[in-house]
């Protein structure tokens, strides 16, 4: 497989999801958490309870949620759809294919400050939830650490990568049931593909590693020197930074990755690519994932070595991203 290609009526389906709306976190290291979530990445903790606390980017009440749990990882991904009308659509659409749907209890629609939600699973076990009707703060937005603010608004938190054994149990699930559109594909050094749903070039994206997980989040900053502090920041503690500083080739994106109290990264960025969904066409990137940087410490030593091979070629032939490329949102 190449690239992939939905196909029958699905390839135009008649729910289309908004942006990725939040994340949920089972960990036993809430404290951890809070540090790392307002000292390095800037954002604020809220609605404190006994099990754990809400962070917020932005105006919205919640985008991430922080939970005592048995283990590290991230236990849900949560997408906006528009209305209740587009939310039972998509939950008849996911049943007549297969995928049962759990209507949410009043008590998690309120706990994760939406109107309504349902909730259902991928073909490898992940939970998703999907939602209308997002609440919005009672105060505005004051960051953990003195930083200009995060991008968000109609482009939602920021994307959602997960890791895969295989492409083919996925990317049907996500193009052809939620409408997933491609961005791009990368097949060196290692199998990725890219999915937006509004003008950020990817909301969503799955890369073949041979086992299932959740690879990264990304939050995307509105100034450079937010990115240039935080790394600064995170080199001070060992083992923190798990990808240098570095710019990618598909969405321009300038940033490095932070290892998180959970073991999951955070990609933590600037200057994002705006594309336009109605008129994108999607293409492989021929020249790695990377222009410059983002030094992988997680790939083994072979893949390290085509990654940077591959940077060391595009550099060669003098290939360049805009200076600027953020348009309105």
């Amino acid at each position: 497989m190449s690239i992939y290609a939905p196909s029958g009526p699905a390839s135009q389906p008649d729910v289309v999801l908004k942006s990725l709306g939040y994340i949920g976190v089972e960990t036993r290291r809430r404290e951890d958490w809070a540090d790392f979530a307002t000292r390095l990445l800037g954002m604020q903790t809220a609605d404190p309870h006994d099990r754990g606390f809400a962070l917020r980017t932005d105006s919205r009440a919640a985008r991430m949620f922080v939970e005592e749990g048995r283990g590290e990882r991230v236990a849900v991904i949560g997408w906006e759809v528009a209305d209740a009308e587009a939310l039972a659509r998509l939950a008849t659409r996911l049943s007549d294919a297969g995928h049962p749907v759990s209507p949410a209890s009043p008590s998690l629609a309120e706990q994760r400050r939406v109107s309504e939600l349902i909730a259902t699973q991928d073909p490898a076990g992940n939970r998703l939830e999907f939602f209308h009707g997002p609440g919005e703060a009672a105060t505005p937005f004051l960051p953990g650490r003195p930083i200009s603010g995060f991008r968000t608004g109609p482009l939602g938190l920021g994307h959602a990568v997960l890791t895969a054994r295989s492409l083919d149990l996925l990317l049907p699930f996500y193009v052809d049931l939620l409408g997933f559109r491609l961005s791009d594909y990368a097949l060196r050094p290692f199998r990725a593909f890219f999915f937006h749903l509004n003008a950020r070039h990817h909301s969503f994206a799955v890369v073949e590693t041979g086992a299932e997980g959740f690879h990264h989040l990304m939050v995307e900053l509105t100034a450079l020197d937010d990115v240039g502090q935080g790394y600064d920041l995170a080199q001070l503690e060992e083992d923190r930074v798990a990808v240098t500083l570095g710019r990618h080739t598909n969405d321009f994106m300038t940033s490095f990755y932070l290892r998180s109290p959970s073991g999951f990264m955070i990609e933590y960025g600037w200057g994002g690519r705006s594309i336009d969904p109605a008129t994108w066409q999607p293409c492989e990137s021929l020249h790695g994932p990377s222009l410059w940087g983002h030094e992988r410490s997680w790939l083994d030593a072979e893949m390290r070595a085509e990654a940077r091979r591959l940077r060391l070629a595009a550099a060669a032939e003098g290939l360049r991203a805009p200076d600027y490329v953020r348009g309105a949102d």
